[in-house]
């Protein structure tokens, strides 16, 4: 295992340019390389997008590995897999991160299986074992009750982390780095699948996963016009609205909004739960939040276990005070 070297980084691309998840996977993978004493690389694929390879490297990447080619415009897991296992085997990485995407979700176990080593999904925090030089990867478990570490010890070390877990580096245009362009090889006749049709999910304002503020609603606020308050609230701080499952169901919003196992699974640095009891299916998909901030009447509710920040007390009296102190203080 000692030809294994390094940590790579799966770049995900949208819109002509790297997504935020990829920024923060470089953020990531800048540190665990350097406490390993070893390269950063990132690897593009897709069509078109050999451009980008610049803009990885002043995000923190050493060394950018592209795989430019018509047949891979669109993510395809007979293509994708076959490539990025082609570019793994030249680069030989001790480590490979992707993110929780729905791209990442699928590659990764696609990948594992494909090089005979393992994939821990959904991670949270990812650190080197100062002895072993082992990647610790930590990931919710048991609904987000507790929380687990686990190590591989086949190599490449492969992890998907999820979405504004981790923190991006400052963009440095000046770093310089390394471009390499490998080739797809691809027979268009491999691959079984094509995309007919694409849907954009039209939202407005900040999507979920994308929000540093969430302002979600549980079966407490009781009807959809106790969500125009929590708007409010998201508003003030620019934040987005979320909801546990109740409110999805009875139709008082619209299913997108949903965040747990079964909806968005979200990361933000605030996330404020009114109302929400605190199912294990709710706190899988917001434990990864860096603050959490409970407002339930019921002072053993669940959600209490969980929240960093906790007020007792009916949501109704609390939630406009809090609004109007938030206002207050944002205008200073």
């Amino acid at each position: 295992m000692a030809e294994y070297k390094g940590v790579l980084i799966y770049a995900e691309i949208g819109e002509g340019k790297l997504k935020a998840i990829s920024t923060e996977l470089l953020g990531c993978g800048r540190k665990l390389a350097d406490d390993l004493g070893q390269e950063l690389c990132a690897v593009l694929v897709g069509s078109g997008v050999s451009s980008l390879a610049r803009e990885a490297i002043a995000f923190g990447a050493d060394k950018v590995y592209v795989v430019d080619d018509p047949l891979l415009e669109d993510y395809q897991a007979d293509s994708y897999v076959s490539v990025m296992a082609k570019v793994v085997k030249q680069v030989m990485p001790q480590i490979l991160i992707l993110g929780q995407t729905s791209i990442g979700r699928d590659l990764a176990p696609g990948l594992a299986f494909r090089l005979g080593t393992a994939a821990a999904t959904d991670c949270i925090e990812l650190a080197i074992d100062p002895d072993s030089k082992l990647m610790w990867q930590t990931k919710p478990v048991y609904g987000g009750n507790a929380q687990a570490i686990f190590t591989c010890q086949s190599y490449p070390q492969i992890a998907t982390v999820r979405a504004k877990a981790m923190s991006p580096l400052e963009r440095d245009d000046s770093k310089q780095g390394e471009v390499i362009t490998i080739g797809a090889d691809l027979d268009a006749s491999a691959i079984r699948a094509r995309v007919l049709e694409k849907v954009r999910e039209e939202v407005e304002g900040i999507k979920l996963e994308e929000a540093e503020v969430i302002v979600s609603g549980g079966r407490g606020i009781g009807g959809a016009d106790g969500f125009k308050q929590l708007e409010e609230l998201a508003k003030i701080l620019k934040g987005a609205v979320g909801a546990s499952r109740p409110p999805c169901d009875n139709g008082w919003v619209a299913d997108s909004l949903q965040v747990g196992l079964t909806g968005k699974i979200v990361a933000p640095n605030l996330y404020i739960a009114v109302g929400i009891s605190g199912a294990s299916q709710h706190i899988s998909g917001c434990s990864g939040a860096k603050n959490i901030v409970a407002i339930n009447k019921d002072p053993e509710a669940n959600i209490f276990r969980q929240a960093h920040f906790g007020v007792v007390g009916d949501w109704k009296k609390v939630l406009p005070a809090f609004t109007s102190k938030v206002r207050e203080l944002l205008a200073e």
